[in-house]
């Protein structure tokens, strides 16, 4: 919601367009050709080592899940506070009749735990357009990275976002996020809210 966290100008791009200026996406490969990339480049080697870890490829965490993104949960994180966490794994009506309150003026930051199976995954993008009464306040696109498969959960959190301050600000503000990568798959799409207080719900 501030300044700092915008990477897109309101009004000129769709939270959708995933073109990031001056970034070509790789051309998709599978895991097996990742592997046998360049074997004798002892560099590269020691990099597909570290991405895929000790659990190697072909990770399935989820085997009735098809997707290879799969997003679990969103949380709003405040320092010396508690987390307050979405369960992303519910139907997408009940996350949208979700709400974080948070206290005006705060900094705050949102953190996506999600887990890759089958693939790597590449240019991994997190989305968010947040609007008022049906005008849009805020864009803001996030590069989050490519991950190898594996069993436990990755996690993204986003650099700080200053809450809006006084009576003006306070009330209301529908989120809409997206999370999608270089090939444009679309992983997730949910809608939550985020309600402005002068102080902190107890």
């Amino acid at each position: 919601m501030s300044d700092e966290t915008k990477t897109e100008g309101a009004g000129h791009h769709d939270p959708e367009d995933l073109e990031t200026e001056g970034y070509k996406a790789p051309e998709k490969k599978t895991m097996d050709e990742i592997m046998n990339l360049d074997k004798d480049d002892e560099a590269l080697e020691r990099y597909k080592a570290t991405l895929l870890g000790e659990q190697g490829a072909g990770v399935v965490v989820f085997p009735d899940d098809k997707r290879q993104v799969v997003v679990q949960k969103l949380a709003l994180v405040v320092d010396d506070r508690p987390d307050v966490e979405i369960d992303l794994t519910q139907d997408l009506k009940l996350i949208a009749k979700k709400k974080f309150v948070i206290k005006e003026g705060i900094k705050f930051r949102i953190r996506i735990d999600f887990v890759v199976q089958r693939e790597i995954v590449t240019g991994l993008k997190y989305i968010q357009k947040t609007s008022r009464m049906g005008v849009t306040v805020d864009k803001m696109k996030h590069m989050v990275g490519s991950y190898a498969p594996k069993v436990e959960p990755h996690s993204y959190t986003t650099p700080y976002e200053d809450a809006p301050a006084g009576m003006a600000g306070r009330g209301s503000y529908h989120v809409n996020s997206f999370f999608t990568d270089d090939d444009q798959n679309n992983h997730l799409k949910w809608e939550w809210t985020i309600e402005v207080k002068k102080d902190w719900a107890n």
